[in-house]
């Protein structure tokens, strides 16, 4: 007699489930994306932060409870996406897409990671809590329904982006928790990341090469096509470039020089996810990209090198002047 073999997905004894799996759903290789909160502590430091030994200690405390959320939200992610990931060429190879996930032991895990998160934040501050919830609420709204955002054309895209000002947030409080930062960078931060997560779509309509398929997989590409991809990451990099010059101008004018870089950062970016089989739709593998990153220490260097540098004939740029 031979041995009979599970036929449903939903069969408790299919796949006995790994710890390696849990831990994959989780995605600690996408930390590296919490990268985005040092732009939030650096602008503080800028605007008048202390930077001290106990603010370094708690944006590291800061960055543990963001890591920890969103591996929250990733493990929510990957559960919920599982049928719609079986029609990916890649991700159709996800643990969760092979039946070895209990959604039991993924709703502990989510609870687990999500409490942990917030009590460690919490003990940061409770502005620290507020902003760490948000993180954790978009994740929800991103991913359950009824809302699922990341099935609406458009608003996909702003809605996972938003986790970016988010993080910058984050950062931020780490170092001046009293104090809100700037509007102006807020909405140049969501708009850049926006413009990241388009061509983040834009590689992937194109890697799946199906568009029946590519709406299988992901619900928002029934509406979307290249071409709106591509225009879409056009408004989102204007918009961020706009308001980035806004706050440049207002915070520290010397730093309007640097305008230029970032305008090619956006292009190098959108010319990378033209590429096929593009390394932008698993953007915590850019690292690989060593001319990219290159440039990218490049762009720090220079931002920070005009922190210290005062450019007295800039102010022409800001100052006004009468016709008569």
């Amino acid at each position: 007699m031979g041995v009979k073999l599970p036929e449903t997905v939903n069969d408790a004894e299919k796949i006995s489930p790994l710890l390696s799996d849990y831990i994959a759903i989780a995605r600690p290789d996408h930390w590296f994306k919490n990268i985005f909160m040092i732009p939030g502590a650096a602008v503080a430091y800028v605007l008048g932060a202390p930077l001290n030994p106990a603010s370094l200690l708690t944006f590291a405390l800061a960055l543990i409870s963001t890591c920890l959320i969103a591996s929250a939200n990733y493990t929510i992610n990957e559960f919920l996406d599982a049928k719609f990931d079986s029609f990916h060429p890649v991700k159709s190879q996800r643990p969760s897409v092979s039946g070895r996930i209990s959604a039991q032991l993924v709703a502990i895990q989510w609870l687990v990671l999500g409490s942990l998160g917030l009590v460690l934040a919490w003990y940061i501050s409770p502005q620290m809590f507020l902003a760490a919830g948000l993180l954790l609420a978009m994740g929800g709204i991103y991913n359950v329904q009824p809302f699922r955002t990341k099935d609406r054309i458009y608003i996909d895209v702003l809605s996972e982006s938003i986790n970016n000002p988010i993080r910058f947030l984050l950062g931020w409080l780490a170092f001046a928790p009293a104090v809100f930062p700037p509007s102006s960078i807020l909405i140049a931060y969501w708009m850049g990341g926006a413009f990241l997560m388009a061509v983040k779509r834009y590689a992937e309509y194109r890697f799946i090469d199906d568009p029946v398929r590519a709406g299988l997989y992901r619900a928002s590409f029934r509406r979307y096509t290249q071409e709106t991809l591509i225009l879409s990451a056009f408004f989102y990099a204007t918009t961020s470039a706009f308001f980035l010059g806004i706050f440049l101008i207002k915070y520290r004018i010397e730093f309007i020089l640097s305008l230029p870089l970032f305008a090619l950062l956006f292009v190098w970016y959108l010319h990378l996810g033209m590429r096929l089989n593009s390394v932008t739709q698993t953007p915590e593998k850019l690292y690989k990209e060593k001319h990219f990153m290159l440039f990218l220490i490049l762009l720090t260097v220079v931002v920070v090198t005009l922190f210290f540098v005062d450019i007295a004939w800039l102010e022409i740029l800001v100052t006004s002047r009468a016709l008569n």
